[in-house]
């Protein structure tokens, strides 16, 4: 099934496909933890092979809630895939990140209630140091390539992660920007978490839709208002992922490759055999 893949990307609200692409194959696959959110198309993409995801299926027909996050990556990884970007829809808890901008988080935090963040459990503990979530040499490389099609992208920021669907009350828009966070939105966790665990660089191309609730000048955010400024983005984030593919090294020079290195704590003894099969993909080199 594995064939080597530049880039994967995660489509969020308003990238359901990836134009541009040629020699296409759509890949139906079943992982240990479930089916993904839709078939993973794969194709070239200036000279290169690419996948793309559509997180919310296709039609958009899945929470930030029903996600599966797990099997998403897990699929990715399975064809291929060591980067992945992440497009996602988020609203502003700063001023000076303005709708319609674009911004490159580096750091998350995790405010989820009910979502598996791990593909660990069931036998074999594993501890994934996360204290830089996003790949700091692929998320430069996306900022790059962001500015070259003339949007204006901000560098850094805290990416808080609400549960969903609703949006936030103004009160939780309020703590979060007393916390210091920068944008908000509801998919990068635990994608992120789950991309280390499965040592992919993971970066996030963060569209700002709106001033969530917190901006007493502006309207408070609804769906009108971020599918308006998506649909206008959409051409900005092709031509960007166009002008990374073209960038991205053939060989990767961060440590996400070897991630989990000092990561597992369990005996390798006493894994059961379903648990060890089950992670093979991800941890058996360290098994051996």
């Amino acid at each position: 099934m594995s064939e080597k893949l530049s880039l994967a990307i995660i489509g969020g609200s308003g990238l359901y496909s990836m134009t541009g692409l040629t020699e296409t194959t759509e890949h139906d696959i079943n992982t240990p933890f479930g089916k993904p959110s839709s078939p993973i198309v794969t194709g070239m993409l200036e000279g290169k092979r690419v996948a793309f995801l559509a997180r919310h299926g296709i039609g958009h027909t899945l929470t930030p809630g029903e996600v599966p996050y797990r099997a998403n990556i897990y699929a990715l990884k399975a064809l291929g895939a060591e980067r992945i970007i992440s497009i996602n829809a988020c609203g502003s808890l700063r001023e000076d990140y303005a709708p319609g901008q674009i911004v490159i988080p580096d750091q998350l935090f995790d405010n989820t209630k009910g979502r598996t963040r791990t593909f660990f459990g069931e036998g074999l503990v594993a501890h994934a140091g996360v204290a830089d979530p996003f790949c700091i040499n692929i998320s430069m490389d996306l900022e790059k390539a962001v500015i070259e099609t003339g949007a204006v992208v901000h560098h850094g920021g805290a990416f808080v992660i609400i549960e969903g669907p609703r949006f936030s009350t103004k009160a939780e828009s309020n703590v979060f920007r007393s916390w210091g966070m920068s944008i908000v939105g509801m998919t990068a966790a635990p994608e992120a978490f789950l991309a280390r665990e499965a040592e992919l660089c993971y970066a996030v191309m963060a569209h700002v839709t709106d001033y969530d609730v917190w901006h007493i000048s502006e309207a408070p955010v609804t769906v009108k208002m971020v599918i308006e400024v998506l649909n206008q983005n959409v051409a900005i984030a092709q031509a960007a992922i166009r002008n990374l593919v073209r960038r991205l090294p053939e060989k990767r020079f961060c440590q996400c490759e070897n991630a989990m290195a000092t990561s597992l704590i369990t005996n390798p003894n006493v894994i059961p055999p379903e648990t060890r099969k089950k992670l093979d993909l991800l941890i058996g080199k360290y098994l051996q």
